[in-house]
């Protein structure tokens, strides 16, 4: 089948790779000439673990193509994807601009005697899909004088990629949602998706604001799992219980289940906190208040700076000239998305201190370097960034850092004292190496120093 693919960044590049490696011919259009030059040559644009080599031999065997044009880049394609940017504004409602932008150039290439599916990949506030399809027709009656209502659908088929695990969750995805009331659509979407879907894995079909609602709804209560554990975790602190025996005993509930239960410095990335203030912001313009929402919002901000407070009173409010080593920068392991990453808070309030860091990140230094510049100290390896530091502090759970030389790090360490935000070290390790280790949710460890 011949896909257009309209934006090469996360969630586009990554569905029109995955969809070239099932056999369909792909072209990926994008507005900046020097990203598409470089994904033209061969070059990859975003670090997603297993893409590259999918991308190279798809590239190499001619079923992935990439170019500037629009018109071009939909000639012959029976299905549109929209992949492009759905930022928020200043008041968290989800900015439709570029989407709306390109549906009203769509208006004027999409021509009676053709027939396509234009999908919404992105995620976008209920109502979307009819603010598509308005300026799609309106653009083509202003521009070619023409209805084509009949030429095209609009359908919502919204990703639930998890940066880090992207390929595997799109070759073998939990669940396709397809919002469609559309019979046409919906029989050439399900043979599309149906080597995706062979083990048994359902497509869902519903209409399209239910599929719009759906994505918010999945990543806001995620988010909101994430918040209370983070909750419990500073109970856990007042009280003096585990927050990982808490975690256990929960988890192996059936109805609760195991996952998103870590507690940790907050939740970032590209979609969470963006999903859940637009949520949020819709839920205010139907005059419903979303109380739950809010109060995620509000826990997670304040998680993000709980060990920088640890920190402070640690060293007793004085940070001037203190060396901060600091491991981690993206928002999660396996990526070099830094976009809502906690790391960056703490990096703002620990140099506003006085604090000096020094920092390791496997692939998110040179996001961060373009973000802050030199602020901070960049290393070559993560016991570079110990080197005669007051103290380390974790922010990111990249599993190169789980097992690491204790002895080494004691001997760089000027004091070997550890912050840990995402509990990767064992408690009764930490106190037989000597180290005083302050976490999340669980008791301190004391050097007696």
């Amino acid at each position: 089948m011949n896909i257009a693919v309209i934006g090469t960044g996360y969630v586009g590049l990554v569905t029109g790779t995955c969809f070239a490696e099932t056999g369909n011919d792909v072209t990926c259009v994008d507005i900046d000439k020097n990203k598409v030059k470089k994904l033209s040559s061969g070059q990859i644009t975003i670090y997603e673990p297993g893409l590259e080599k999918i991308f190279v031999r798809n590239e190499k065997e001619g079923r992935l193509h990439f170019t500037t044009s629009l018109k071009n880049g939909i000639k012959d394609a029976k299905v549109i994807f929209l992949a492009l940017p759905t930022p928020p504004d200043e008041d968290g409602s989800a900015d439709l601009k570029y989407i709306l932008g390109v549906a009203k150039d769509l208006g004027t290439l999409i021509t009676k005697d053709e027939y396509k599916i234009i999908i919404d990949k992105s995620t976008v506030p209920v109502g979307t899909s009819e603010k598509v399809h308005t300026a799609i027709l309106k653009s083509a009656i202003n521009s070619q004088g023409i209805d084509i209502s009949e030429s095209f659908d609009i359908v919502s088929n919204p990703e639930f990629l998890r940066e880090g695990v992207a390929v595997d969750d799109f070759m073998k995805p939990d669940r396709v949602v397809i919002g469609t009331s559309s019979e046409r659509a919906k029989k050439i979407l399900g043979e599309l998706y149906a080597p995706f879907v062979r083990q048994g894995n359902p497509i869902i079909y519903m209409d399209e604001k239910s599929a719009e609602l759906t994505k918010y709804a999945a990543n806001s209560f995620l988010a909101t799992k994430i918040s209370f554990m983070n909750e419990i975790a500073q109970l856990c602190e007042k009280v003096g219980a585990d927050v990982d025996m808490v975690r256990k005993g929960i988890g192996s509930d059936e109805r609760i289940g195991r996952r998103f239960l870590f507690p940790g410095i907050g939740y970032g990335g590209s979609c969470f906190p963006k999903d859940v203030k637009a949520l949020e912001k819709s839920s205010r313009e139907i005059d419903y208040d979303f109380k739950i929402l809010k109060a995620v919002m509000h826990v997670n901000e304040k998680q993000k700076l709980h060990l920088v407070k640890k920190i402070k009173s640690y060293f007793k409010n004085d940070l001037k000239g203190k060396k901060i080593a600091l491991w981690g920068l993206a928002f999660k392991p396996n990526t070099d998305d830094i976009r809502e990453a906690s790391a960056l808070t703490m990096i703002e309030e620990l140099t506003k201190a006085g604090a000096k860091i020094s920092a390791f990140d496997p692939e998110a230094m040179a996001n961060v370097k373009k973000e802050i510049g030199n602020i901070i100290e960049y290393t070559e390896t993560q016991y570079d960034a110990l080197n005669n530091a007051d103290a380390l502090v974790i922010a990111t759970e990249w599993s190169e850092f789980r097992t690491p030389d204790f002895n080494k790090m004691g001997a760089l360490l000027k004091d070997k004292v550890i912050f840990d935000g995402r509990n990767l070290f064992d408690l009764n390790q930490m106190e037989e190496c000597g180290f005083h280790y302050e976490s999340i949710g669980r008791r301190i460890i004391t050097n007696n120093n």
